[in-house]
């Protein structure tokens, strides 16, 4: 079933499962476009790369946070510093005004709090990969500081983490399943076993997951079509092709994410039934 035909949950987050969102563009049942950690490898995860990736008309930006020693929530994705910073061992064992001092290697860029992300605009959507623990509860305070439920979505492998957000908010955010669901989705879907998931699959309101897992093809019209019978959006990482692009699309996906902010937001402009910038 195309998504144009799929009746999606009513969830603010998503806006293109409700027609005429307040202060915003008509994105009912039209695809979503998200920037993968910002959309710019070298400056992955950066104030920089998302200032640049909203220039472009993106309002999703896919992101992950970790927990400072001080309990300061960071935008990164990696356990340890050495792979993009110029700063070593876990970023846990860092208080913020540590980690502040350090700059990306590529691109010379500072790390960046969530909060100030969060802040930035009023209008952005923030897909939250929760990496650790100890971010959940941090996570929570700010989200409920700033009103900020429906331009969050909760994001985690780890899905007692979605379940403990849940439980610290005073209303329901987006959640997205983790490996367990995703999995269940997977090997029971085409034995017609579907109905096992029962309360599982109305507790998210998407999965996002990769085109494959190893050798196992994840993201097939199959799928697709399940998930949708049960009400769940399908968000697509990472995809940086245009033919790609379009083969998922025309498949029924819901959503991409990019690390190629440009050539995602080229292919949205000229994509039929796309809205494009999404404003």
């Amino acid at each position: 079933m195309p998504y144009r035909e799929h009746p999606y949950r009513a969830v603010p987050y998503l806006l293109n499962s409700r027609p005429g969102a307040a202060g915003s563009v008509d994105l009912h049942h039209s695809p979503l476009a998200f920037v993968h950690r910002g959309g710019d490898p070298a400056r992955e995860n950066t104030m920089a790369a998302f200032e640049a990736a909203v220039a472009m008309g993106y309002r999703y930006l896919e992101i992950d946070v970790r927990t400072s020693s001080d309990g300061v929530l960071v935008v990164f994705h990696d356990e340890t510093l050495e792979r993009i910073t110029d700063g070593t061992g876990p970023l846990s064992e860092k208080t913020w005004q540590q980690l502040a001092g350090l700059r990306l290697r590529a691109s010379g860029e500072p790390l960046l709090r969530f909060e100030e992300l969060l802040t930035r605009w009023e209008d952005v959507h923030l897909n939250v990969d929760l990496k650790d623990g100890a971010s959940v509860d941090e996570f929570a305070r700010l989200v409920e500081a700033h009103g900020a439920h429906d331009r969050v979505l909760a994001a985690s492998f780890n899905d007692a983490r979605r379940h403990r957000v849940r439980r610290a908010l005073s209303r329901r955010v987006a959640t997205s399943g983790g490996w367990v669901v995703t999995a269940l989705i997977v090997l029971l879907g085409p034995l017609g076993l579907m109905q096992r998931l029962g309360r599982r699959s109305t507790e998210i309101d998407c999965v996002q997951v990769p085109i494959s897992q190893g050798r196992i093809r994840v993201v097939t019209p199959g799928f697709v079509r399940r998930c949708h019978r049960a009400g769940l959006q399908v968000h697509v990482w990472v995809v940086d092709e245009p033919e790609e692009m379009r083969r998922l699309l025309d498949m029924g996906v819901d959503g991409l994410m990019t690390d190629d902010a440009a050539a995602l937001a080229q292919f949205m402009a000229e994509r039929d039934g796309a809205v494009w910038p999404q404003r």
